[in-house]
């Protein structure tokens, strides 16, 4: 499975690449500046024959795929670095401009697209970085009438268990024509978000686990990022919903009612992951809940606590108090008054003094020790 690029970073390329085209005329094509290489690969193949091979001159392919028109092919090209290459391949494969902005601009909703008798998809492929970030990446596909080509921005995909089916000639997909390439890799590439929405359902264990031993005001920051993670998910998967709905409802000459039953399955796998994703930005707000409760419960034993000391001290404050007040015993005229705490002269009111007290203290913690109040401590 490849690394794809940081979200920060491919966000910061996104918005460099929109202040780039602004005002530009459509079909303008922008490559970013740390855009990667081309590297072109082709997959040949029949029911008995299979060729693979990787290409550093564009030429030396097209002469191969032109002098082999009875095989089906796939044209993959990773890394967008060479404007001038990807005019060649847009005007050897009647790409049109518009088209081929979509595929540069890297970040376009899945889609479908018609060109005369040539299709134009493109999907998005996720992964779950290691920061607990979904990143997702562009993979555009062209069909015609005996090849398919696709584009990408980086290296590595997650296509190679596809490319191994086709080694080994497993399956039908040797025997069937280019629409059905198209279908595997849609089928690969949304299949893939199950292992994905499995990390981030592992991810999500995690933070419930944590916040039941010890919430922390960062947990609240991961649930937050998760649930902004999460609707990128939920945008892509409802604009891949919305094009298997466009192919299944496309007309046999687009698209072959026998292939369409495959497309079928592709869209009752989206509806799959739409459904774990809902479930999953629904288990983000009960962990949300879960949090502020364990919060919440946490300031209650804290102010448990400080009220039972409160409690506490209360009646032994009173009790040092009054014996605080300066009442003078003796009269002006030198009479002695009896009324004024004759007890401050008694020789032990002091020790008496602290044995009611600690006598205030004892009952005090017993008659909250039978109501049950010291139990959870």
């Amino acid at each position: 499975m490849k690394v794809f690029r940081s979200f920060s970073k491919s966000k910061a390329l996104k918005e460099n690449t929109f202040a780039k085209k602004v005002g530009q005329r459509p079909g303008y094509l922008y490559v970013p500046d740390d855009a990667l290489q081309p590297r072109l690969f082709l997959i040949s193949f029949d029911e008995e024959n299979f060729q693979e091979k990787e290409y550093t001159d564009y030429d030396q392919l097209l002469h191969y795929f032109q002098a082999h028109s009875h095989q089906q092919h796939w044209i993959d090209v990773r890394g967008y670095g060479n404007i001038a290459l990807l005019e060649k391949i847009m005007a050897d494969f009647a790409i049109h401009p518009l088209q081929m902005e979509d595929v540069i601009s890297d970040y376009q909703r899945p889609k479908m697209d018609t060109e005369g008798k040539n299709l134009f998809f493109i999907s998005r492929m996720i992964l779950f970085l290691p920061n607990h970030c979904l990143d997702d990446d562009q993979i555009s596909i062209f069909t015609g009438r005996n090849y398919i080509i696709t584009f990408q921005s980086d290296y590595e995909d997650c296509l190679d268990v596809l490319r191994a089916r086709i080694r080994s000639g497993r399956g039908v997909i040797r025997k069937r024509p280019v629409h059905y390439m198209a279908y595997a890799i849609m089928d690969v590439t949304i299949d893939n978000y199950f292992p994905v929405l499995s990390q981030v359902g592992e991810y999500l264990e995690d933070l419930e686990d944590a916040l039941f031993q010890q919430p922390h005001k960062k947990q609240l920051n991961d649930i937050l990022n998760m649930k902004r993670e999460l609707l990128k998910v939920r945008r892509i998967a409802w604009s891949e919903r919305d094009k298997l709905n466009e192919i299944l409802r496309s007309d046999n000459q687009t698209i072959p009612d026998e292939i369409k039953i495959y497309f079928k399955d592709v869209y009752d796998h989206i509806v799959q992951v739409l459904d774990i994703v809902e479930n999953y930005r629904e288990l983000m707000g009960n962990l949300t809940e879960l949090y502020l409760a364990n919060v919440s419960n946490r300031m209650n034993e804290i102010m448990k606590v400080l009220t039972i000391i409160s409690s506490i001290f209360i009646p032994l404050s009173f009790v040092a108090g009054v014996y605080g007040m300066n009442f003078s015993r003796e009269n002006p005229d030198g009479s002695i008054n009896y009324l004024n705490m004759p007890e401050l002269y008694h020789p032990y009111g002091y020790v008496i003094l602290l044995g009611i007290m600690f006598l205030i203290l004892v009952g005090q913690l017993y008659f909250f020790y039978r109501k049950g109040w010291l139990r959870s401590f």
